[in-house]
């Protein structure tokens, strides 16, 4: 398609047809492929996730399904929806005791997949089976997302639930010129996925088909077609699927909740950066290349296309939806890294339409400037992400993994000739080249390399000499200025966090089977405490908190029989 695609009609339907059965298969290998190195060996790897998973636990331990806690804190900053998803989960997959951290997992994948597979529904309405299908190649291999399905947290869930109501909103909005009543699937599968969406992370899907329906209204300048929607089922269906939790909450916690969520954590992020996380607008568009990879490349070459097309029906669409959502997300102080994933298919539908269209070149009129620049931002992106995989273990534990290694020489490889294919307009081949490099990172860093980092997982280090050296089935242990969540959910619910005083109290009051983990910082004032209490070190741990983003050792303590 030329530039004069500009020219076609709004509401013109896209091109004709379904994808195969081989496609829809395609799409799960991939994923699996992508997604499943490391998905069972990985420790608990990010706080959030840990505090999940935990949450979850406790839930199932005490059966009680409404209120969310940590160890005695109340979680009030996430509705219920993912740890209800997770609970089913352990319950199916898991060991009695929910001590296993890949069955909380397991949503997070299924999330993934889901989003990819509805990415490729939805772009077969929007722009074909073809670009529906790439772009389900190309969301299902970004880096972010690949990271999200292995992590026991919301936001591979909420990707399906933003995907599906899209897309349902994508196909009333393309009919909107029909005189044919829509039927009930689409209005429904809009409104349940919002309603679901709602459950797992509050007002996040709402809020990006809200911004996109608006987008589109203001641009036609219409909201006539929004009846196709029909609101008053809408309405219904929200209630049905959001409120019996949202009441039982608020009654259990006396209103406390809605407080915690919307006024300190939404609004919070809105006002000002949260776990000093804030940053200035431009993050999301730099960090893209490493979000993004390997695609970033192919997105910067479509901006032109896109921009010269932008009139088109699909893009029209894609760009509501990307563009009020991106602008709102960089204002906002608060921003992580995968923050911007609800746009990420978006991006992926124009970068393959516009791939179809060989980005609009002309053998006449190359953009050389745009691809050198785009190249040598993509380029380094490649090398952050293999050079970190190779150079991690030497970092961290002084030595160097074969899997690190042939990842960083190949997989830039891999790509640097997949980009060169693609300004040769070979973008079948290119995108395969890209897809097999990810495939080798991926396996290498997620199988290979990071779970072998013992100075990566404090956490994991300290669970097993906890396992090795427990004197008694009952002991606990009684952390000092050491209080990682994923500590919590690998030594079981009743490990305490507390300072240097605190855990000299616990060896003195239980010292035939008390443990204590003592952070160097924190050492001397557990020595002041002791108080002629006789202890002796029984193990000695180092490594790299990530969290904190400095070196520590911890000391296990027990006192001397």
């Amino acid at each position: 398609m030329t530039a004069s695609a500009a020219a076609v009609a709004p509401g013109a339907a896209p091109a004709a047809g379904r994808l195969r059965p081989w496609q829809w298969g395609a799409l799960l290998v991939l994923c699996l492929a992508l997604y499943l190195p490391g998905f069972f060996t990985l420790p608990p790897f990010d706080r959030d996730e840990a505090r999940f998973a935990q949450a979850t636990r406790q839930m199932v331990a005490s059966g009680d399904y409404v209120t969310i806690r940590f160890q005695d804190e109340a979680r009030l900053k996430k509705p219920v929806g993912i740890y209800w998803l997770q609970a089913a989960s352990v319950q199916l997959l898991g060991p009695a005791d929910g001590s296993e951290i890949w069955p909380y997992r397991v949503p997070s994948l299924l999330g993934a997949m889901l989003a990819v597979l509805a990415t490729a529904w939805a772009g077969t309405r929007l722009f074909g089976p073809g670009v529906g299908f790439g772009a389900a190649l190309v969301l299902a291999g970004c880096v972010v997302l690949g990271v999200e399905a292995r992590m026991a947290k919301t936001d591979a869930v909420l990707l399906a639930t933003v995907v599906l109501a899209q897309g349902a909103l994508a196909r009333l909005w393309l009919d909107r010129a029909s005189k044919e009543p829509p039927g009930w699937g689409l209005p429904l599968l809009f409104w349940a996925a919002l309603g679901v969406s709602l459950l797992i992370k509050g007002p996040i899907g709402p809020m990006v088909s809200a911004l996109t329906i608006l987008t589109l209204g203001v641009s036609e300048r219409r909201f006539g077609w929004l009846g196709r929607l029909r609101p008053g089922l809408g309405l219904a269906v929200v209630v049905v699927v959001a409120a019996p939790w949202l009441i039982a909450i608020s009654i259990a916690t006396h209103g406390q909740f809605f407080a915690e969520s919307l006024g300190h954590d939404l609004l919070g992020k809105v006002a000002s950066g949260q776990e000093a996380k804030g940053l200035p607008p431009g993050y999301f568009l730099g960090t893209f290349w490493i979000t993004f990879a390997p695609f970033a490349l192919p997105a910067a070459l479509a901006v032109p296309w896109v921009w010269a097309n932008r009139r088109e029906p699909g893009v029209m669409f894609c760009l509501a939806w990307l563009i009020p959502t991106w602008l709102l997300f960089e204002a906002v102080p608060t921003k992580l890294l995968h923050y911007t994933l609800p746009t990420f298919p978006a991006i992926a539908l124009l970068t393959v339409r516009a791939a179809q269209d060989h980005f609009g070149r002309s053998e006449a009129a190359p953009r050389w400037r745009l691809f050198g620049a785009a190249a040598l931002a993509a380029g380094a992106a490649a090398l952050v992400l293999t050079g970190g995989v190779a150079t991690l273990p030497w970092l961290i534990d002084h030595r160097l993994l074969t899997a690190g290694l042939v990842a960083a020489v190949a997989v830039p490889v891999m790509l640097a000739v997949a980009g060169l294919w693609c300004w040769q307009r070979r973008e079948r081949p290119a995108l395969a080249l890209a897809l097999a490099a990810l495939v080798l990172w991926s396996a290498a860093t997620f199988q290979g390399v990071l779970p072998q980092l013992d100075g990566l997982w404090l956490s994991r280090q300290a669970a097993l000499q906890v396992t090795a050296l427990r004197p008694c089935a009952t002991t606990t242990v009684v952390t000092a200025d050491y209080s990682e969540p994923s500590l919590v959910f690998l030594l079981g619910t009743d490990t305490r966090t507390a300072g240097g005083d605190i855990a000299a109290d616990h060896l003195r009051a239980d010292p035939a089977c008390g443990l204590a983990l003592v952070e160097a910082r924190a050492e001397p004032l557990f020595r002041h405490s002791l108080n002629g209490l006789a202890v002796r070190p029984v193990a000695t741990l180092t490594g790299f908190n990530y969290s904190r983003g400095r070196r520590q050792t911890l000391t296990l303590y027990r006192a001397e029989p």
